[in-house]
């Protein structure tokens, strides 16, 4: 049975892609900053008859909860399978270059940034005993330069300052991991689940939490001939489902 860890999963698009891992097989460690509402979630999966998962406490924003993550995981098993550093914040809006308070930007990259950096580099070591790592950053087709830069993109006036930087330095971040795990069976990418209706944008996004979380799980469930160091996003290339960066 292949395990999975995924941050910020007690609600939403990790709440239901826990789902669909269970589904599929997989044991599933999931993650909340707040035992109490990961332990709710747990509940709800176990009422739905699934067994194999678990809360974990980890607040990716706290290198301690981090390390502590680890060290409860590896209690239990010797071996991660699959990461999803689904946890993310998005600073509320609106948020401009030249007014948006730096406390903001340094919240956002803290969570968005580099607790997704602390997190994969905490659990490299179970990872690496897997025959099949994966490594799935959850990204936003924000995160795409190319795509900011053109002035036909449906979402050119999206503009959030603080969020964009946050997902468009996590994009390079799997770019030089892919890059140096490339000789390895990782598979590395960053994936994002699209415009969806959550608590996080206010329900205002046309997409479905179902249809997001599963392209979660196609990353996470990548072959051995599958691709590594590719941004899939449906939502900026429905053809082709592989976005600009």
């Amino acid at each position: 049975m292949k395990t999975t860890l995924i941050t910020g999963a007690n609600k939403s698009i990790g709440f239901e892609t826990a789902r669909q891992l269970l589904q599929k097989g997989y044991y599933v460690y999931l993650g909340s900053r707040d035992l109490q509402k990961g332990q709710q979630a747990v509940d709800q999966l176990k009422s739905e008859g699934f067994t194999n998962v678990e809360p974990i406490t980890i607040d990716v924003d706290n290198p301690d909860s981090i390390k502590s993550a680890r060290e409860t995981i590896g209690q239990k098993t010797n071996v991660l399978d699959v990461l999803i550093n689904n946890a993310g914040i998005s600073g509320g809006f609106p948020q401009t270059a030249v007014s948006a308070d730096i406390t903001m930007f340094r919240q956002v990259l803290e969570t968005n940034f580099f607790g997704a950096i602390e997190t994969t580099q905490a659990f490299m070591d179970l990872l690496n005993q897997s025959t099949e790592p994966r490594i799935v950053n959850v990204t936003s087709g924000l995160g795409s330069l190319t795509l900011h830069s053109d002035p036909s993109w449906k979402y050119y006036d999206v503009k959030g300052a603080c969020y964009t930087s946050s997902k468009a330095a996590l994009n390079a971040y799997t770019i030089v991991l892919a890059y140096e795990l490339r000789d390895t069976p990782f598979k590395v990418n960053a994936v994002d689940p699209g415009y969806t209706a959550t608590d996080f944008n206010h329900h205002s996004g046309p997409g479905t939490v179902p249809d997001a979380a599963a392209r979660l799980v196609k990353a996470a469930m990548l072959g051995p001939d599958g691709p590594t160091g590719q941004f899939f996003s449906d939502d900026n290339a429905p053809e082709t489902g592989i976005s600009p960066w």
